[in-house]
């Protein structure tokens, strides 16, 4: 089975020739993706990141792990009250599903284990019904924890934005001409994806 990161060189190769993306990326170099394989910590940070901006949510990231104590497991974040989480910047709504997930992957041993090794379809039936967590955060659990290399995140503002400056569209893209302008950029959407939110947020 191929690495992610042998995955990336050859998205790299191809992305590049692309009449559309290939200026970005080549403009950005090769894919700097690496998925952590730690699930959890992957969808604290997803849930975090929902409807705020990449600084607001990288600042309530990191008061969390202040208060975790630089040690984002289950155990530790059930230890915490929800006050606790509160004053980190989370809503009532997100400290619930934190504290759904923890208690989920505390209690289902080897769950992180078998993520890891399943296709998207599993992956999305564990996790889609949890409340709190929907389509755009298991995608971004697919490509940042779990390297999946050909995932679509048709939700995302950020890819919807990129994507109408790069086809020169007039209005964001829906979900369905979303999925068919970047049909070009399979198997590779996430690296694909990862050149869009560059376009935005070089960093």
């Amino acid at each position: 089975m191929e690495s992610f990161a042998e995955v990336a060189y050859k998205a790299h190769r191809k992305l590049r020739k692309c009449e559309v993306l290939g200026p970005v990326v080549k403009e950005h170099g090769p894919c700097a993706l690496v998925p952590t394989g730690d699930v959890f910590p992957a969808l604290v940070r997803a849930i975090i990141a929902q409807l705020l901006s990449t600084a607001a949510a990288r600042t309530i990231h990191q008061r969390l792990l202040v208060a975790l104590e630089q040690k984002l497991t289950p155990t530790r974040l059930l230890a915490l009250d929800v006050e606790s989480l509160r004053s980190c910047g989370l809503s009532g709504a997100k400290c619930n599903s934190m504290r759904e997930i923890a208690m989920l992957f505390k209690n289902s041993r080897g769950l992180s284990k078998r993520l890891l090794e399943a296709d998207e379809q599993f992956v999305r039936e564990m996790l889609l019904p949890i409340k709190g967590i929907g389509p755009w955060t298991v995608d971004m659990v697919m490509m940042f924890a779990l390297g999946k290399a050909d995932v679509l995140p048709v939700g995302d503002l950020g890819i919807r934005d990129s994507v109408k400056s790069l086809f020169q569209l007039t209005e964001l893209p829906n979900a369905k001409q979303l999925t068919e302008l970047a049909a070009r950029w399979e198997p590779y959407r996430t690296i694909a994806c990862w050149y869009l939110w560059r376009m935005r947020d070089p960093k």
